[in-house]
């Protein structure tokens, strides 16, 4: 009997049939989306920003790579994920930062962040913030941007308004908090690059509206309701949206997919949690901006969001109704 010249089964890991996104792309577009971003640090800090990048991509890779080799497990550095994590930290940084934090920060956000829980996806708080968080407690000192860059001509909108009371932020004009001109980390306060990468994430579908919505709406209506308080005291809630590193945590690290809920409705209610907690550490608390702290503490909430699920259509479904009759 002759042998067909092609198979007649193919045995493969599923899916079969798939739209063609992968990991790799979702993480490539990511980097894309903020490329804007990247150059607009190097054209206001200059090439002490495209150091401090590139040496957090370097170690970022280079751990992950490690970590993958010492577990034994398969290599993982090809689907740019440890690039991106790198990036992401980079971001947060001061552009003035020494190459000893940037490492350390790159290292611990892949360890602690990341390798830790099983790899990517298994995380369940945002990678690049456990690296800040170790970072900012530890070295405080060192992460303040308005202490390591005095010569800077530009403002630090937020520290002016935690220490100097709304007066000192008078004069700020919102086209400037909204090219960058301002004091933070080096990618975050790039608002209007931020924007035109967060619609492109968008527009690829790699991220969903839901977040970004609730994060800048609970941002906006909370620092809204505190104006209304005391308008002589709060700033205004444009203020708050284009000061620090709100829309970089609107699209960039609240929509984490591994550290954030499924479905929309927990979605929006942890963009709500997470842009509230913003002004209430921006208010209450001892950092002048809380987007990183805010993301983190959010993120705990989402094995609960996850609870919340749609109702099946005609009513709840059991077992024995389905076998009832048998």
């Amino acid at each position: 009997m002759l042998k067909p010249l092609h198979p007649i089964l193919t045995v493969a890991v599923p899916p079969h049939v798939h739209c063609g996104r992968s990991i790799r792309r979702y993480m490539l577009d990511t980097v894309t989306a903020l490329l804007p971003a990247v150059i607009m640090a190097v054209a206001v800090f200059g090439l002490d920003a495209l150091r401090v990048m590139a040496l957090s991509c370097a170690v970022a890779v280079a751990t992950e790579a490690l970590c993958n080799k010492l577990t034994k497990r398969e290599q993982s550095v090809d689907d740019f994920s440890g690039l991106l994590t790198g990036l992401l930290f980079a971001f947060l940084l001061p552009a003035s930062a020494p190459w000893w934090l940037v490492a350390i920060g790159a290292f611990f956000s892949i360890t602690f962040g990341k390798m830790i829980f099983g790899g990517l996806g298994a995380n369940p708080l945002s990678s690049p913030l456990i690296g800040w968080a170790i970072c900012r407690i530890s070295w405080a000192d060192v992460m303040d941007t308005n202490a390591t860059m005095l010569m800077s001509d530009m403002a630090a909108p937020l520290q002016q308004l935690k220490y100097f009371g709304l007066n000192a932020i008078g004069s700020i004009n919102y086209s400037d908090l909204l090219l960058g001109h301002q004091l933070g980390g080096l990618g975050e306060i790039h608002g209007a690059a931020l924007l035109i990468g967060g619609a492109y994430l968008l527009l690829r579908r790699h991220i969903t509206w839901e977040i970004p919505t609730g994060f800048i709406a609970g941002l906006l209506l909370t620092a809204w309701i505190y104006q209304l308080i005391d308008p002589a005291a709060y700033a205004p809630p444009l203020f708050h949206l284009l000061a620090g590193g709100a829309i970089f945590g609107a699209f960039f690290l609240a929509t984490d997919a591994a550290s954030t809920p499924v479905g929309r409705i927990p979605s929006i209610l942890f963009g709500l949690i997470t842009g509230t907690m913003v002004i209430i550490i921006r208010v209450y608390g001892i950092y002048p901006d809380g987007v990183p702290f805010a993301i983190l503490l959010a993120n705990l909430f989402t094995p609960l969001l996850d609870r919340i699920r749609p109702k099946p259509f005609g009513g709840p479904y059991s077992f024995s109704n389905s076998t009832e009759g048998a």
